[in-house]
């Protein structure tokens, strides 16, 4: 079917909020910075999106004595529909040594299937970042979170609020824009302003973490193999269709609503003409990626990459995601194969970046809606929790440690939300985001439009990079 007059009207409906706000890009206060004369260096942030709520209990495992006992008897043996990981026989947990003790302990265990990122940790390449979850203001103790004296996120272990807060950093139930978005805003006069594409690409979709006030964030299918090209299956599956609709973006309705739909499209049409023809044909990387979802998302951005001084962009933000952890049940055999994609495609773009002598200026980092209970639920599954820990990869990374506060593992305990295993984050997904914007290259000064809740907090810089 082509596209009707609904279909566009509704496009424009949609539009209609990016358009509805100020475009005043002096409001971040990031003009001073254009006085430089010599063109700033590349960075690139990736961020990996692990939709569902990856249960990162069983990511990081403390394997001390005391520590892992008390693990094993929280998690459960799995022949009793436990999660506990076992610490030997044919798929033990993979022993790392944290630089930084964690409640006395500086012994973990990674999930079996992670031997890339092992490796990565072993490299001081990876940083893992523990107990970070959403807050507008810190939590410091079961009793202050119980009895509602400090206000909390929005719908707290919802999939759909819990993903939108993480984007957007904005608690309440009201989603604006998301903090990349924000970020690409405040650098683009700064480090941008020679580059018509933008400087955001999604190779996973459309997300709220990528709409700036003012950025319009890029997203294509990922196809590294082939040359990229706009999907026109919206307009009738052919060349033709496309024409036709390109015509009619050329007339002027008068409604303003349409005419900032039609803008949107001619830019997208523009810039998948620009992206395509770099890409064709796809650049070389010799660097061997898994032909998984993750891994051509992956490789995809490592091609953009290499053909980015031809867009003349100093900074690049990149969005992809890897979903399938909402494990009520089941959980042994879902997590393992997801955490194996994700290990094997990070470690890849991880070698290419070295491959593209850019491993100093790239740093790729996970989010997740939340990890899950501590104790298991029915059927070899976890239910949604709260604090998670994520993961930071790159050759700026301060790896080989864990920085954050890993919580007590005590049910019922003084991090525990409830009874099974909530844990109350102890760093903000601000805190989290805001050392990533400063190592891109964002002032402690000029934070705040970007992290707004980051005020609440003590700590500004996690310091793992």
């Amino acid at each position: 079917m082509g596209l009707t007059r609904r279909d566009f009207v509704r496009s424009a409906c949609c539009a209609a909020g990016a358009f509805g706000i100020a475009t005043n890009l002096n409001r971040f206060g990031l003009i001073e910075a254009l006085a430089q004369s010599a063109p700033a260096p590349y960075q690139a942030l990736v961020c990996i999106f692990l939709f569902g709520g990856n249960d990162s209990n069983n990511v990081l495992v403390p394997t001390d004595s005391a520590g892992y006992a008390n693990y094993a008897s929280l998690r459960g043996s799995q022949t009793n529909g436990g999660l506990a990981l076992p610490m030997s026989g044919v798929t033990p947990l993979l022993p790392i040594t944290s630089i930084t003790a964690q409640n006395g302990f500086t012994s973990f265990g990674l999930h079996p299937s992670m031997p890339e990122l092992q490796s990565l940790f072993n490299l001081n390449k990876l940083a893992f970042l523990a107990n970070v979850g959403t807050l507008s203001q810190p939590i410091t103790n079961r009793t202050q979170y119980l009895t509602g004296s400090t206000p909390l996120p929005a719908n707290l272990f919802s999939h759909a609020d819990q993903q939108q807060q993480w984007q957007t950093l904005e608690m309440n139930g009201f989603y604006r824009s998301g903090w990349a978005g924000r970020l690409a805003d405040s650098v683009e006069p700064v480090f941008n302003l020679n580059s018509a594409f933008p400087p955001i690409t999604s190779v996973a979709g459309s997300a709220i973490f990528n709409n700036g006030v003012t950025t319009k964030p890029y997203a294509m299918s990922p196809s590294p193999n082939t040359t990229p090209n706009l999907n026109l299956a919206g307009y009738g599956g052919s060349t033709a269709g496309l024409a036709a609709v390109q015509q009619l973006l050329t007339f002027d309705t008068g409604v303003s609503l349409i005419q900032a739909a039609s803008s949107i499209m001619t830019n997208t049409l523009a810039d998948n003409k620009v992206l395509a023809g770099l890409l064709n044909p796809p650049p070389t990387i010799t660097t061997p990626f898994p032909t998984t979802g993750l891994g051509n998302q992956l490789k995809q951005v490592a091609q953009i990459i290499k053909v980015q001084p031809a867009l003349k962009l100093s900074r690049q933000i990149f969005f992809c995601s890897l979903g399938g952890f909402d494990t009520h049940s089941d959980q042994i055999a879902l997590q393992g194969p997801l955490l194996q994609q994700l290990s094997q495609a990070v470690s890849a773009f991880y070698q290419a970046t070295v491959e593209l002598n850019v491993a100093q200026n790239v740093t790729t980092f996970t989010m997740s809606d939340f990890s899950r209970t501590f104790q298991p639920g029915s059927n070899g599954g976890s239910d949604h929790a709260w604090g998670s820990v994520q993961m930071i990869v790159g050759g700026a990374v301060k790896g080989g440690d864990i920085y954050g506060t890993l919580p007590v593992f005590t049910l019922g305990g003084p991090n525990d939300a409830g009874s099974n295993g909530r844990w109350i984050p102890s760093t903000s997904t601000d805190q989290y985001g805001a050392t990533l914007a400063q190592w891109f290259g964002v002032s402690a000064a000029n934070l705040p439009p970007i992290f707004p809740n980051l005020g609440n907090f003590s700590t500004k810089n996690l310091g793992f990079i």
